[in-house]
């Protein structure tokens, strides 16, 4: 079995708790670009920094996702095919490439995380259960932010985003089959008592993110390739406006999660291809991160990105037969608190 994206899979890798991963470190190198071919910008060469998780042996998979960057500099990323007992959100030192276990529990699929600029606390979704648990930045004290249905069903939280007050904001992936449109972007007050629909019919959802100015949403579906933009009132409690914005060609590949930098360009994951498409906010495609040809094979899906707030250094989650891992590469413009986690 090889790694796989969809809400079916994850579901029955989370219904199944029987995973576990092994890891050894890499080095990082300096990236470097070239042209691409027609159509993709430029090619941005990322460089390995750690093998993080191996696939685990019950089910042929591993899938990390949700890079995050935290106060003490150390980068965290989730495992969302991790066993229970086993590492699921896990610390990897951007220097040496060394990682350990920060978090675990016995039902959580975490496809996510993200820091709160309310109280500073790691959220994270949890695919299979349905809900929110947040977690102190060294994996103490945990706590269930969210559970429960939503205007009477329950959820299948995917990615996560963050307003300036802290309220939540996260993509319902919610339908299993690839031909089902009742997927939704849920917002949840900050102390977690109160749920808004923003929209709803959507295909699978997977990335959300505020633009730079905390404005809009950008919102990709993974069944449908398209990355759509949902601008909200004063009160980010209603979509004002909504638009497809960008069709991502990615032919086998498919939308997997967002990050946005300071100059609001995109950096649209890819499930199907180990490689990050990056887009300005009119639409332009502007580069492709792409894992070296050497490094290659046995990986298929770029997942997510964490850019280093301040700073161009960023990091993807590459995932697939040969394991989980993350890679390094320079950023088009400097990271800010939405290119972090999400």
């Amino acid at each position: 079995m090889t790694t796989s994206r969809t809400p079916r899979a994850l579901a029955g890798l989370a219904a199944l708790g029987l995973l576990t991963p092994t890891a050894c470190g890499t080095q990082t190198a300096t990236p470097a670009s070239k042209p691409a071919s027609s159509g993709e910008g430029t090619s941005i060469r990322a460089t390995q920094l750690a093998h993080v998780t191996d696939v685990h042996e019950a089910t042929g998979m591993t899938l990390l996702e949700g890079p995050v960057l935290i106060e003490d500099g150390s980068l965290y990323v989730v495992d969302a095919t991790a066993p229970p007992g086993d590492p699921k959100l896990i610390s990897v030192d951007v220097t040496t490439g060394k990682h350990e276990g920060v978090y675990t529990d016995k039902t959580g699929a975490y496809t996510s995380t993200q820091i709160s600029p309310h109280d500073h606390r790691l959220y994270l979704t949890d695919f299979a259960t349905g809900s929110i648990v947040s977690v102190a930045q060294d994996g103490s004290e945990p706590r269930t932010f969210f559970s429960g249905e939503v205007d009477g069903s329950k959820m299948t939280p995917d990615d996560i985003a963050f307003d300036g007050e802290g309220d939540v904001y996260v993509s319902d992936a919610h339908g299993t089959k690839p031909d089902e449109t009742d997927g939704r972007i849920v917002r949840i007050n900050r102390d977690g008592t109160k749920t808004t629909v923003l929209a709803d019919g959507l295909a699978q959802p997977n990335g959300v993110m505020f633009d730079p100015d905390l404005r809009g949403l950008w919102i990709s579906e993974l069944s449908e390739d398209t990355i759509s933009y949902l601008l909200l009132d004063a009160d980010k409690t209603a979509v004002t406006s909504q638009h497809e914005a960008i069709h991502v060609d990615g032919g086998l590949a498919q939308t997997d999660s967002i990050a946005v930098d300071a100059d609001g360009n995109l950096y649209q994951g890819l499930h199907g291809r180990p490689a990050i498409a990056v887009y300005s906010k009119y639409g332009a495609r502007l580069a492709t991160v792409e894992v070296p040809a050497e490094k290659s094979e046995g990986v298929k899906s770029a997942t997510n990105v964490a850019i280093a707030p301040g700073g161009t250094k960023a990091y993807m989650t590459v995932s697939g037969p040969a394991g989980g891992y993350v890679f390094t590469f320079t950023a088009l413009a400097k990271g800010i608190r939405q290119s972090n986690g999400g």
